[in-house]
């Protein structure tokens, strides 16, 4: 008796759907997209794509056309020349039909036993991120889904690896610049509030290290476990990057965990002027890495790479019966017993597959095109009466503002401003985003994209100097703020100073701008 698969398709029929397909996708990534963000409301999406389930198949030429029409023109497209807002994506065809293969084939990568391919493939490009970060051939390293997975990884396995259970005397430390999901992660991993300390930076907007060493010697002072730090390699609010090797001194002096944040800059090791702004980055513990970044990968596709190469598999590794065989047969090893994650696509294959094709020379010329075009943009910010520089270019973004006429204050500063982010999102022809710096309201410009060119970044610019300003604008909705004013804070509503705090052995050994700034 023939089985009747309910869900096959002929082999025609696969390649036709595959050919519609991907005319589709080349017509879409090579036709000019207006507007660059997508800011269609939701009862518009709704409408559109609302509905229940279909008992009975649709055509699929119909559904391209509703996926074409519904769908691929309401996203933003951060892939645009003139997408210069958060940390733009750009990606590669090679990447991309690496993704094909690795959906159309379903392959996953759980075990040695099960896919030795994918693993190997998976070690491969793991060994060449080791490679350009500097680390020994004994570390190892895991490809998760991005930024914020690959953090969380690495608080967990310091902590696993330093401390074991979850204790109330651990703390970690972070600048008042470090990414959110740091923040998060500590939160999931049961570190309470008082468990992460917030640390000042200095005027260029990096990590302190004399800050660090005086929180850490406060906490050991009253009997505190200093567990780990986490350094920025490329803030995502101004691509700063923390003075690594003093904080590297500082981490080793004290026997704490060194994790250094690189999701969105380490890929700037691949350029020479960026292996010296990355100094020291190859004596952290572990480094987060995201491919899907500044190496042009398709999301998602980030990395955690830890130099002690026993502490991912000693932290993560269990093995229930169900799962004996697969240990039993791992040769090499499981890249399951070294995260969260038990079934994992190939995350690998597309990062393989466009770097072989392309050549990393390729990838070095994009990553210092982007560096380049930063650059120029702060020359011109400088050079212009119209705008402020609020921080210089560092990696790929630069922070700026129009001024105002003399007199204006901080508020109207930054209605003007915010209004003006509003018209150009709603003129549709570019997009970026904005941020506080110390408290200040600024435009944030990031270039990552290969194709943006000086043309497309001057456009942006000239319309920002030349747009009429609007000083009483009403207020759109405020961003938030890393560094919030803490006069107003649980100090103040008990009626405590400063001075006062300083009387206990926790603080005492702080300096007051330290004291303000570690304790929130």
């Amino acid at each position: 008796m023939t089985h009747h698969d309910p869900l096959a398709l002929d082999s025609e029929t696969m390649r036709r759907l595959g050919h519609d397909t991907v005319d589709l996708l080349v017509d879409r990534l090579l036709t000019p997209a207006r507007p660059v963000p997508a800011g269609v409301g939701r009862a518009r999406m709704i409408r559109n794509l609302d509905g229940p389930p279909p008992e009975d198949g649709q055509p699929f030429d119909a559904l391209l056309e509703s996926i074409a029409s519904d769908v691929l023109q309401h996203y933003g497209r951060c892939d645009h020349p003139r997408y210069l807002a958060f940390i733009p994506g750009s990606t590669t065809w090679p990447g991309a039909l690496a993704d094909f293969i690795a959906s159309a084939t379903n392959i996953q990568v759980t075990s040695w036993h099960e896919s030795p391919g994918p693993t190997a493939l998976e070690t491969t490009v793991i060994d060449w991120m080791k490679g350009w970060m500097g680390y020994p051939e004994a570390a190892r390293g895991i490809l998760v889904s991005g930024g914020s997975a690959a953090n969380m990884t690495a608080l967990a396995c310091a902590r696993e690896m330093r401390a074991g259970p979850m204790s109330e005397d651990l703390v970690a430390y972070v600048s008042d610049q470090a990414h959110s999901s740091l923040a998060r992660a500590a939160r999931i991993l049961g570190f309470r509030p008082t468990q992460l300390r917030v640390l000042p930076t200095d005027a260029r907007l990096r990590m302190r290290p004399e800050a660090l060493e005086q929180a850490i010697a406060a906490d050991v002072a009253v009997g505190r476990r200093p567990l780990f730090v986490a350094a920025s390699a490329g803030s995502t609010n101004t691509g700063a990057i923390d003075p690594l090797a003093d904080i590297a001194t500082v981490c080793a002096e004290r026997s704490v965990w060194l994790h250094v944040d690189g999701a969105y800059g380490a890929f700037a090791a691949l350029t020479q002027a960026g292996r010296s702004a990355l100094r020291g980055i190859e004596q952290a513990d572990s480094i987060t890495l995201d491919p899907h970044k500044w190496l042009f990968q398709p999301f998602e596709c980030g990395a955690i790479l830890v130099r002690d190469g026993r502490a991912l598999r000693d932290a993560f590794e269990i093995i229930p019966d169900y799962l004996v065989d697969t240990a039993a047969a791992a040769t090499e090893l499981n890249y399951s017993d070294m995260g969260m994650q038990l079934t994992r696509s190939t995350r690998a294959l597309k990062m393989w597959l466009s770097v072989r094709y392309f050549g990393l020379s390729a990838f070095r010329e994009a990553i210092q095109h982007a560096m380049d075009l930063a650059r120029r943009a702060e020359v011109r910010i400088t050079e212009s009466d119209a705008f402020e520089l609020m921080a210089p270019a560092s990696l790929g973004v630069v922070c700026f503002r129009r001024r105002l006429p003399e007199g204006a204050d901080e508020r109207q500063v930054e209605r003007a401003n915010r209004a003006l982010v509003e018209s150009l999102e709603a003129a549709g022809d570019a997009f970026i985003s904005s941020t506080r710096l110390h408290g200040r309201y600024a435009l944030r410009l990031c270039i990552l994209n290969p194709s943006t060119s000086a043309a497309d970044v001057d456009s942006v610019l000239d319309w920002f100097e030349r747009e009429p300003l609007q000083p009483d604008a009403e207020a759109g909705v405020i961003g938030y703020d890393r560094q919030p004013d803490v006069s107003g804070g649980w100090p103040a509503a008990l009626g405590t100073s400063g001075e006062q705090l300083m009387r206990y052995p926790l603080f005492r050994s702080l300096d007051r701008h330290a004291l303000w700034s570690t304790c929130w």
